[in-house]
């Protein structure tokens, strides 16, 4: 089993964040291989941002993901830059508030208004990186969400733990949602 997942977005968005919580989640808790690599644009704040994810029973020979299984775009900057390299087959997720899909691509496109389930129940978008990581294991089972929690806990200021805590919450239930539309649509 190799998964490769690309996280993009912005700067500020927490999508660097994501990956790391996502990496460790895999390595220390669930005893699999893994390797985080990240991209800036020019700009700290509000720039392009890119993070790559490998996750693998077996060692990982080169960091870097060039056809991801898995494509996640936070801003339409990134959907434009990148959703012409998910692989075959893959799943690319999105959310509406951020991102038009244009585009037909090859993958089975998964958009989630998880800034707006946010905001209905934390009011708060601080936590919208830690939404889409729930989101994000709901749709694929990439590790447990026992050890996404566990890392959560870890790496979040004790200050804003809870509410991390509940966006993940929220990630799961509305990718639970969205697989039960799937399973819908199939019959």
């Amino acid at each position: 089993m190799v998964k490769r997942i690309v996280f993009s977005g912005s700067g500020g968005q927490g999508v660097i964040t994501a990956s790391v919580i996502l990496a460790e989640a895999a390595v220390i808790c669930d005893g699999l291989n893994a390797v985080q690599t990240q991209s800036y644009g020019p700009e700290a704040r509000g720039g392009a941002t890119r993070a790559d994810v490998i996750i693998s029973g077996e060692p990982i020979h080169y960091p870097k993901v060039l056809n991801p299984h898995v494509l996640v775009c936070l801003t339409q900057e990134a959907y434009g830059k990148f959703s012409s390299i998910i692989r075959p087959g893959g799943l690319l997720l999105t959310d509406p508030r951020f991102v038009k899909v244009e585009r037909k691509v090859d993958a089975r496109q998964v958009e989630l208004e998880m800034h707006r389930a946010v905001m209905a129940e934390i009011g708060n978008s601080i936590v919208l990186n830690i939404c889409m990581l729930g989101a994000l294991i709901g749709l694929t089972k990439l590790v447990r969400p026992g050890s996404v929690v566990k890392m959560v806990k870890s790496k979040i200021s004790s200050d804003f733990l809870e509410i991390n805590e509940k966006a993940f919450g929220i990630g799961m239930r509305l990718a639970e949602s969205a697989e039960a539309l799937w399973s819908a649509s199939d019959s």
